[in-house]
């Protein structure tokens, strides 16, 4: 029997090719994440960061308040993770996650193990990018969520984390005295003493640590009030 045309199944309709300027538009938050890790820890920064807390600081917060998030970003606008992955579940325990890495490395015996050991440095490093990685994952992807608690849920890890480095950075610029014995070892050409270095690392911490957090979770929260009722669900 010779099939007729109706018994011949369409083929898929396959997605046309991304033009050059779609495709890198589309990737240009990944590769800017790839660009700002290779700088951070292939640059200068980690031969400075055993000998000045400040150095360390602009590490850490290249890793955690720029690269983190651009790479979840990037990752999910290049659809290399599933929409909505996560739909805020996670969000909390990424949180408390990145709230034992971040005060647990920067305890003074282990910042300043880390600085004279090559392998807890690239622990340090790993540790610092995978916790952030898996927040801003996690957050970002309670936005394709359409319960209301999961976007809630999304501003408040974020609003939570910015809180904790906001305090951290305070104690390290307020503290009277340094509280790494790595401070003691600067160049006798720096400029600032150990304890003016320590108050720029925790100045950095509160200006770009705590406010990256902070834009990042009052522009999920904003997406929560906007939400209208009847597209919210508990």
């Amino acid at each position: 029997m010779i099939p007729s045309r109706w018994d011949i199944p369409p083929e898929p309709v396959r997605p046309a090719p991304l033009g050059r300027k779609a495709w890198m538009r589309r990737h240009a938050p990944l590769a800017l994440a790839l660009l700002v890790l290779v700088a951070a820890w292939f640059g200068p920064l980690p031969a400075r960061a055993e000998t000045s807390f400040a150095a360390h600081m602009i590490l850490h917060m290249g890793v955690v308040a720029l690269a983190a998030p651009l790479l979840a970003f990037g990752l999910a606008r290049s659809r290399l993770l599933p929409a909505g992955a996560g739909a805020g579940r996670f969000v909390l325990p990424a949180a408390l996650l990145e709230f034992l890495l971040i005060w647990g490395w920067h305890a003074p015996a282990l910042h300043d193990a880390a600085r004279q050991s090559l392998a807890l440095f690239a622990l340090e490093q790993a540790s610092f990018l995978l916790a952030g990685l898996f927040l801003w994952t996690a957050a970002l992807g309670s936005l394709g969520s359409q319960r209301t608690g999961a976007r809630a849920a999304g501003a408040a890890g974020l609003l939570l984390t910015s809180m904790h480095m906001t305090l951290l950075g305070a104690l390290l610029l307020l503290a009277p005295r340094p509280l790494y014995r790595c401070g003691t070892l600067c160049s006798p050409l720096a400029t600032l003493t150990p304890l003016e270095d320590q108050q720029l690392g925790g100045t950095l911490m509160l200006a770009v640590g705590g406010a990256a957090y902070l834009a990042g979770g009052i522009a999920l929260l904003a997406g929560v009030l906007n939400t209208r009722p009847a597209e919210a669900r508990p």
